[in-house]
């Protein structure tokens, strides 16, 4: 009986603990969330400090709840501008990397060719140097060619950048696929297109979905290659504009319009993540699996 007792104390104290873990952890989440929140909805102007005097208590909540920063984002600045900008380049990033990424997944998980493993052995080789260290090459090209202050050539960066990280998971994912598909459709006469357009592709929208979620996603938060090529403020992107609401040299901040520009920023991420939520939990565990 007193050893019963023991027992149901420590899974009492371990599921407490467990509870106390879970609900910090909460805490710590949503806190800069509504704090986010509340100093997009206050009438203050200013720095971050001067934002936290028209709150109170715990809960950061604005005495006076007004939408005047949300009306200043798009009167005294060019927000709506910039949401255009990166909502192109985000589109076209997204269009692009499910066509050609999808089609060279296709193309080494199911095809055999010669040169296979080397163009594979490369893409690995690629995957392990990040992007920043080409940025003196990149800007090259751009200014050789005259792309500078063009935001389609910066998607197409994008799309061509993204080749060795998500070219894996879409060929891990379809080499899970049943190779009988591809032996029963040839055998009926289709040919190597209509293989990937019938049979693989419609398969493959769970890894679809959840790589397109991130290239959709990438162009909005890219702060390094927009402000590296994109120099005319006609072709900012939203992660340029919202930097340069903070004056720098005088250390003043307009954190309410900033933050009133970020909170605008989820509303796409979050009806897309709710929309094709189902297909991202089996398109990241699928895909994680790179084969032979």
């Amino acid at each position: 009986m007193e050893r019963q007792l023991k027992l149901n104390f420590k899974n009492i104290l371990l599921s407490a603990l467990v509870y106390l873990e879970l609900i910090i952890l909460v805490i710590l989440v949503l806190y800069p969330v509504l704090w986010l929140i509340g100093s997009s909805l206050s009438p203050i102007r200013g720095t971050p400090g001067s934002v936290t005097q028209d709150t109170f208590g715990f809960l950061p909540i604005p005495r006076n709840l007004t939408l005047d920063n949300f009306r200043r984002l798009f009167d005294e600045h060019d927000y709506g501008l910039w949401f255009r900008n990166s909502l192109i380049i985000a589109v076209l990033n997204t269009i692009g990397t499910i066509t050609v990424h999808t089609f060279m997944g296709f193309v080494f998980a199911r095809l055999k060719f010669r040169g296979r493993k080397m163009g594979l052995l490369t893409i690995m080789i690629l995957q392990m140097f990040p992007s920043f260290l080409a940025l003196t090459a990149i800007y090259v090209v751009f200014l050789t060619f005259g792309w500078l202050d063009s935001i389609y050539p910066l998607a197409l960066l994008y799309i061509g950048g993204g080749i060795p990280g998500t070219m894996w998971l879409m060929r891990g994912y379809m080499l899970n696929l049943p190779k009988s598909l591809d032996e029963a459709a040839y055998m009926d006469g289709a040919t190597k297109m209509q293989v990937f357009t019938k049979i693989i592709f419609p398969l493959s929208t769970p890894i679809i979905a959840f790589v397109g979620f991130g290239a959709f996603m990438g162009p909005w938060m890219d702060f390094i290659m927009p402000r590296l090529l994109l120099r005319d403020s006609a072709n900012h992107t939203i992660a340029i504009g919202l930097f340069n609401l903070a004056d720098h040299g005088a250390g003043t901040w307009d954190i309410t319009a900033f933050t009133a520009g970020a909170l605008i920023i989820a509303i796409p991420f979050t009806a897309v993540f709710f929309l094709f939520q189902r297909y991202f939990v089996l398109g990241a565990a699928a895909g994680a699996n790179k084969g032979e």
